[in-house]
């Protein structure tokens, strides 16, 4: 493979008019964005970026930038608590043993204990897990969660909590 082909596989971060990390874009997008003034780079990362040549311009392409324009991104809603969504969340394993088979929803304070169906209380188990628990609490199954469920959020926001976790790492 070419360099000229490795540069193009390359990505950047955009950063939001408040420099939050909002996402990756390739380089191309990076491209269009700087050369239509609608993002300017940011400098602050240690190792630089590439220079991009093309038959009437040669242009410097960093590593992070930043948009310049209010982003028109739609309000994002948390999604409904179904089961498409709980399996997304919980990425299509049993949080009691983990299995990734025959998998069914399960209420952690049951329904008829004054369990409510929100996202703090429905959680992803497989048939076993959940016939055993049965219409009991956890504190009288002796069953454990492997993580606490809660609502997803915005991606943008996941990102950036991604993305600055990374830093924090680099820099240790």
């Amino acid at each position: 493979m070419t360099i000229a082909m490795q540069v193009l596989e390359q990505s950047v971060v955009v950063f939001s008019q408040n420099y939050l990390p909002l996402c990756r874009v390739n380089i191309k997008r990076a491209i269009v964005l700087l050369v239509t003034n609608k993002a300017e780079p940011l400098d602050f990362a240690t190792e630089g970026g590439w220079r991009v040549h093309s038959p009437s311009l040669v242009i410097d392409v960093p590593k992070h930038i930043r948009l310049k324009i209010g982003s028109n991104e739609r309000t994002w809603k948390v999604p409904p608590v179904n089961r498409r969504e709980v399996l997304r969340r919980d990425h299509h394993t049993c949080q009691y043993c983990g299995s990734s088979k025959r998998l069914t929803l399960d209420h952690v304070i049951p329904r008829s204990k004054g369990g409510l169906h929100t996202w703090d209380n429905v959680v992803t188990a497989c048939e076993r897990c959940n016939s055993h628990k049965g219409d009991r609490t956890l504190s009288e199954t002796g069953m454990r969660l492997r993580k606490t469920p809660k609502a997803p959020i915005h991606p943008a926001i996941a990102f950036a909590e991604q993305f600055w976790t990374n830093v924090q790492a680099n820099l240790e």
